[in-house]
């Protein structure tokens, strides 16, 4: 930061203009005059970057002092140049509209030299201090967004990472996660603005989106003779691949560091992604919206993949039969609520599949 090295003293007698720049003559700071609050604006505007101080009058002609502070303020300069109103005429009620717009201070005329000197000092001294300060604040916190950014990026690669095992296991293509991963976030979207207004921050769907690549992470945990299996599934094979659910949620616990919002998102939708609205979902047989809506969204999304795609044991669905059959329950039921944002969707659904 350049230091600033240039008073500014505005005052319609000359005299007084003479007596400031007598206190200030040994030639510390540079000095600029203005007669009247036109002018001081001008300069101002001028050399906004090389002022320290103002030394303001409160009377002149053309613009008072108090319209000079209130043009600093409305252009940002308030807060970086102080002003010291000088004044012969105080009243409380001027001092007081002072104050509010601004001034570090206030001196009153006749002017007593080592009062000023010091008083200017202190101030500028007090200003460069805090801007300091403050930029130093800045830089700190840019460099804490960055680091954070750097850390979101990280654990994105990680979590995709981790998931795309799963795919690799049950030999999908791998691109099933960032697939639902869209869906998600288009619903998600979808539903804030059929219903939640701004019931979900951007930074919350962005939370649950990544959340989202986690939902059958438990499947690691399958055995190959099941998991790969290309037949139908017995009973009791059935039972142990349901217990992915789980298995996910023991994983995630963990790894857990902090009980925060972005492992419960990971929690809930590894858990009741496969929980249905009518109560025969698993595993633990929740009803209706005791289903966080995060996680029935990633469960319809998973459906929806899972229909308009080609698999080991099918070929792909139409979107007019994947709709149908979502439609009429036969993948699962869902809330109406669910469904009529699953229909608002559809066309940025589609669009989504399509760009893959």
């Amino acid at each position: 930061m350049e230091k600033r090295d240039t008073l500014l003293i505005v005052d319609d007698v000359m005299i007084n203009r003479e007596m400031l720049k007598d206190i200030f003559e040994d030639g510390e700071y540079k000095i600029l005059e203005a007669a009247n609050g036109e002018e001081a604006i001008e300069l101002l505007d001028a050399h906004q970057k090389e002022i320290a101080l103002v030394f303001l009058d409160l009377v002149m002609p053309k613009k008072n002092g108090l319209e000079v502070m209130h043009h600093m303020s409305l252009n940002n300069m308030i807060n970086i140049i102080p002003v010291i109103m000088i004044t012969g005429e105080a009243t409380v009620e001027s001092d007081v509209k002072a104050y509010e717009l601004g001034a570090a201070d206030i001196i009153y005329k006749p002017f007593e030299p080592a009062v000023v000197t010091r008083r200017a000092k202190n101030i500028i001294e007090l200003y460069e201090h805090r801007i300091s300060i403050e930029n130093e604040l800045e830089l700190r916190t840019q460099e804490l967004f960055e680091s954070k950014r750097q850390i979101e990026q990280s654990n994105i690669f990680l979590i995709n990472a981790l998931s795309s095992v799963v795919e690799f296991r049950s030999l999908e293509s791998g691109e099933h996660i960032q697939r639902v991963k869209k869906y998600t976030e288009i619903m998600l979207r979808h539903w804030r603005a059929l219903y939640g207004g701004e019931q979900f921050t951007d930074e919350q769907i962005e939370l649950m989106v990544n959340a989202s690549a986690l939902h059958d992470i438990g499947k690691i945990a399958i055995p190959d003779n099941i998991l790969l299996k290309p037949g139908r599934l017995t009973d009791e094979e059935y039972a142990e691949m349901k217990k992915h659910t789980i298995y996910g949620c023991q994983m995630l616990e963990k790894f857990k560091q902090e009980e925060n919002e972005f492992y419960r998102y990971c929690y809930d939708i590894c858990r009741y992604h496969h929980e249905r609205y009518d109560g025969k979902g698993y595993p633990d047989g929740l009803v209706g919206d005791d289903i966080p809506i995060w996680a029935q969204v990633v469960s319809i999304v998973d459906v929806y993949d899972a229909l308009i795609n080609e698999r080991v044991y099918k070929p792909p669905f139409s979107i007019d039969e994947t709709y149908r059959m979502i439609h009429d329950g036969e993948c699962g039921t869902f809330s109406p609520k669910l469904l009529k944002c699953f229909d608002d969707a559809r066309e940025d659904l589609v669009s989504a599949n399509t760009k893959q």
